[in-house]
């Protein structure tokens, strides 16, 4: 695991040694005195651009060490400065990694070292569990980095406690989006989330027969054919001593999907372990708002379950009951979800009130057709709400893009024998599963729907992360916290 620390000044061994530096700037001025010439020389194919590395070999502080100009581009870009070093460090046999990030301007140097950390740890971040042969030039190396920041050490520090508590939870969405479906189901999902009560956020389960109780037929029915039992997870934060009124996040937690009796293509099916990545960014933001002691009040349900086509799976052209009595016809057993968001949305407004709710949900493949990899799909009923998500979205990077909604798609949901069916025509996919949530919406509840489908899971690497889960959705929800709940 690699730690990360913060120190006054540089040290004096030979470990490799990176040196931040701004797009267009002269080399001169940011490396010590003994590798001017030698940096000079390299910095014709060295321009600063965001993420950009040369390596170099020079003598500095007594010591023949490995030095690399890392770009930060012109807005002092530290998470791709940090995570273009962990990436070509981390399987590279060395050991430590000193940062000197003196050379930037005082007034952004805490901020500065804050982020190229947290951008070092979640890029570090790998899942190595069973692999039991893992060849030498494979395993991780690096284990220690130590940023050097001259006299801004305490607002450096300062800065870094809950830029790390965002990335433990990151940590978490990642661990519970990789484990695979023969370890992670809707009881051991709950099971992972115990040591939550550590940092004092309050935990309540219901299992398959309170919710049959309270009338979740939408929800069960999902369930009904998977011998794993679903479940209702709840997370609870105030850190507002009850002054507050709650806000809520409500995640899709479908640990495996095979489509149930609408079975999806043999090929690529191992990828739905990660249906459960919205419920999975639930329990990470609910993670680093605990550790960090966010002054929000926070309520965070995971609706759990698993979608198998046993003899008692749910049949399409079944007719549903929701916990809120709508009664849904269910055309295919594939869109289930939105079965499982209906009823967690319909739970927390009877339990807790909040007049905001956001939920997230790897929902639709048509998102991914819209919007590909690049961006998640927001559908909002305020205005506000919308522009407050998509401007978090984008001040982390887990950007966002708003999709319409309106009383023409809406009527595409109708069914001829009960209230509403489970899907509408090919077009539109996405759109109408957002409508379909809708309708189990309060009035005067303000609510935005995270189609998360393409963001979860990625099939390279990207800034601040492998191959494999992303954590999407952790940081965001955070940012929103922040500038929405903690003003």
């Amino acid at each position: 695991m690699l730690t990360i620390s913060f120190r006054t000044d540089r040290p004096s061994d030979a470990r490799s040694l990176a040196l931040p530096i701004a797009k267009d700037e002269p080399v001169d001025g940011h490396v010590p005195a003994e590798l001017v010439d030698i940096a000079r020389a390299a910095s014709a194919s060295f321009s600063g651009e965001p993420g950009s590395i040369v390596d170099l070999h020079g003598r500095v502080d007594g010591a023949v060490r490995r030095i690399l100009l890392v770009g930060t581009g012109a807005d002092l870009a530290a998470e791709k400065a940090g995570g273009a070093l962990v990436a070509k460090l981390l399987t590279s046999g060395e050991t430590g990694l000193v940062i000197d990030v003196t050379g930037i301007d005082s007034a952004h140097r805490a901020n500065f070292a804050a982020r190229i950390a947290q951008a070092a740890m979640l890029r570090s971040w790998r899942f190595d569990l069973y692999r039991t042969k893992l060849p030498e030039k494979q395993k991780p190396t690096l284990t220690a980095i130590e940023i050097v920041v001259g006299d801004a050490l305490a607002a450096a520090e300062a800065a870094w406690a809950p830029l790390r508590a965002v990335a433990e939870g990151v940590d978490l969405t990642r661990t519970l989006v990789t484990l695979p479906a023969n370890i992670l189901y809707p009881e051991t999902f709950v099971e992972h989330c115990q040591e939550l009560r550590g940092l004092g956020i309050e935990i309540e389960v219901l299992d398959e027969a309170a919710m049959r109780k309270l009338g979740m037929g939408a929800l069960l029915g999902v369930s009904q054919g998977s011998i794993r039992e679903a479940r209702l997870l709840c997370l609870k934060w105030d850190g507002t001593g009850g002054k507050a009124d709650p806000v809520a996040f409500v995640g899709k937690g479908v640990t495996f999907d095979t489509g149930g009796i609408s079975l999806k293509p043999g090929p690529g099916m191992e990828d739905m372990k990660w249906d459960m990545g919205g419920a999975g960014a639930v329990a990470g933001a609910m993670k680093a708002l605990a550790l960090r002691k966010a002054k929000a009040h926070v309520i965070g349900v995971c609706g759990l379950v698993e979608n198998m086509p046993d003899g008692n799976a749910q049949r399409p052209g079944d007719v549903v009951t929701t916990a809120s009595g709508q009664t849904v016809e269910v055309l295919n057993t594939d869109a289930e979800g939105r079965l499982v968001l209906c009823d967690a949305i319909w739970w927390v407004q009877q339990a807790y009130h909040p007049k905001t709710i956001i939920d997230l949900a790897t929902l639709t493949g048509a998102m991914i057709v819209s919007l590909g990899h690049e961006h998640g799909g927001i559908f909002a009923n305020d205005d506000a709400l919308a522009d407050q998500i998509l401007s978090a979205g984008k001040a982390v990077e887990e950007k966002l893009w708003r999709m319409p909604m309106g009383k023409a798609y809406d009527k595409m949901i109708d069914s001829p024998i009960a209230d509403m069916k489970n899907i509408g025509p090919r077009e539109a996919g996405s759109i109408t599963a957002a409508q379909f949530i809708a309708r189990f919406v309060d009035e005067g509840v303000k609510w935005a729907h995270l189609d998360i489908a393409g963001m979860v899971w990625a099939s390279k690497p990207g800034t601040l992360w492998d191959k494999g889960a992303t954590g999407y959705g952790v940081r965001l929800l955070d940012q929103y916290v922040k500038d929405v709940l903690e003003k």
